[in-house]
């Protein structure tokens, strides 16, 4: 959690400026060493129903009702479906937070790591224990590819072919970083290129060992900050 929040705020600079910086009612509060000052409250989980959403270039501000009370939430820029239930822990309250893009101030408003369609006790929570034991999944030696699917080999030989590209592939999941900037990391390998994994990002949930198959955008020299930096990246992935 304090990853994810780490990596949104730095991402923000070009953004709203944080003016105040308040715990959550009740909630205890540490202290992140990489940024003196702010402060990561340990809330309980949230249920909320999206209402409303307004995306910017880096950032999606949701309007969400939680209960009977509706406020104001910033996630990483990710697609919200309105009227959806989303899951979330914990996060920073901000008082006063300016929107350029919006000519706005939200007088409150909660930083957010991301948004999950699973409660975060039973997915996310399986999902990081599954990335704890990753060094116990045995790579796979050769993967028979889904019908329209392609060899991970193949792409990352023709990268250039591929970019921008919507690509099928088939194959073992050694790893699984869960929800990083609102999304799942998953390391596929499928025994070609000598065991290269490709890094997916998905808000779907896939299980450590898992044979899969799926389909997103091939994108060449990410970039997110903060050492996520890939040469390679699919992103945006569905599970087919």
């Amino acid at each position: 959690m304090v990853l994810g929040l780490s990596l949104f705020l730095a991402s923000c600079d070009s953004g709203p400026k944080v003016i105040e910086s308040e715990p959550v009612a009740g909630a205890a509060n540490t202290v992140s060493q990489e940024m003196p000052g702010v402060h990561v409250p340990i809330a309980d989980d949230h249920k909320v129903v999206a209402e409303e959403a307004l995306n910017t270039e880096k950032y999606t501000y949701v309007r969400v009702k939680e209960n009977d009370e509706s406020f104001w939430i910033a996630i990483p820029k990710s697609p919200v479906e309105i009227g959806a239930t989303y899951y979330y822990k914990g996060g920073l309250m901000k008082k006063n937070f300016p929107s350029k893009e919006f000519n706005r101030v939200f007088e409150t408003i909660y930083l957010v790591s991301g948004l999950s369609k699973q409660p975060i006790g039973s997915a996310v929570d399986q999902a990081l224990a599954q990335t704890q034991s990753a060094e116990a999944v045995e790579p796979p030696k050769d993967i028979k590819p889904a019908a329209g699917a392609v060899k991970i080999a193949e792409i990352i030989g023709n990268l250039k072919k591929y970019e921008g590209k919507t690509v099928k592939v088939t194959g073992k999941c050694v790893k699984m970083n869960p929800m990083i900037m609102g999304r799942n990391w998953v390391h596929l390998q499928d025994g070609s290129a000598n065991n290269f994994d490709l890094t997916i990002t998905t808000t779907e949930s896939v299980a450590l060992g898992d044979v899969v198959t799926l389909e997103g955008v091939i994108a060449l020299n990410k970039d997110f900050g903060a050492g996520y930096k890939y040469n390679v990246i699919m992103e945006g992935a569905v599970v087919k």
